[in-house]
């Protein structure tokens, strides 16, 4: 994501009210990324490094406490488990689901300890650390009810600050060129991203894709 478009989303939220404070530092980066784990893909590592929002629910990684940030962290595992329990969730390539409850959480959290990270970004928005590189997908993320809320970190900005669109060919051809155009696929995450009860509901892949707003290329940063 360029600083240009960087910048203009930062205008944006800055008209919404939402608080920044002066972006992380590359030790803050560093010490963050060692406390927890995991690694800032770039543009998002880029976009904190610019300011930090830190009006709720934004993730304030400087202020927070590491307690409520590790919650963050936990929570799409501990979503996926509650619908293990009492939703009968269990995806078939993880092999016979465990009769025993609690062995059935064990083999579901090592899974998930073994695909990428969501890193938090905004209440239940998350980003994967892998691949370690720009243009991951954003997903909304409340149990195993799981969607691409955008296919790159700019669409999901769009998203959250513009209005829901089912014109897919329209959105695809508003963005920059460099911007994706369908979402990258991540291990484990994209698996719940489509699976078919998405279609069934009626809320699909697409349901959360934004129309991106008409002044928005040509908004002065």
């Amino acid at each position: 994501m360029t600083d240009a478009y960087i910048d203009m989303i930062l205008k944006r939220l800055r008209r919404s009210g939402c608080q920044l404070a002066p972006g992380l530092t590359d030790q803050e980066v560093d010490q963050i990324e060692a406390r927890y784990g995991f690694r800032f893909p770039p543009d998002l590592r880029r976009f904190l490094q610019k300011a930090l929002p830190v009006s709720d629910p934004w993730v304030n990684w400087r202020d927070e406490s590491k307690e409520s940030i590790r919650e963050r962290l936990d929570r799409p595992a501990d979503g996926i488990c509650i619908d293990i329990e009492y939703n009968n969730i269990w995806k078939e390539d993880w092999g016979p689901r465990p009769e025993d409850l609690q062995e059935a959480f064990l083999v579901a959290r090592q899974k998930i300890v073994e695909a990428p990270t969501l890193i938090p970004i905004y209440a239940h928005r998350y980003i994967p650390d892998e691949p370690h590189a720009e243009g991951n997908p954003v997903f909304s993320v409340i149990q195993t009810d799981i969607i691409y809320y955008g296919y790159d970190l700019l669409s999901y900005f769009i998203s959250e600050m513009g209005r829901p669109s089912f014109e897919p060919s329209r959105y695809a051809r508003l963005l920059p060129d460099w911007a994706a155009k369908s979402p990258r696929e991540i291990r484990l995450w994209s698996d719940f991203a489509h699976w078919e009860w998405h279609v069934q509901r009626g809320d699909g892949n697409w349901a959360f894709l934004p129309e991106l707003p008409a002044d928005f290329e040509n908004d002065e940063a």
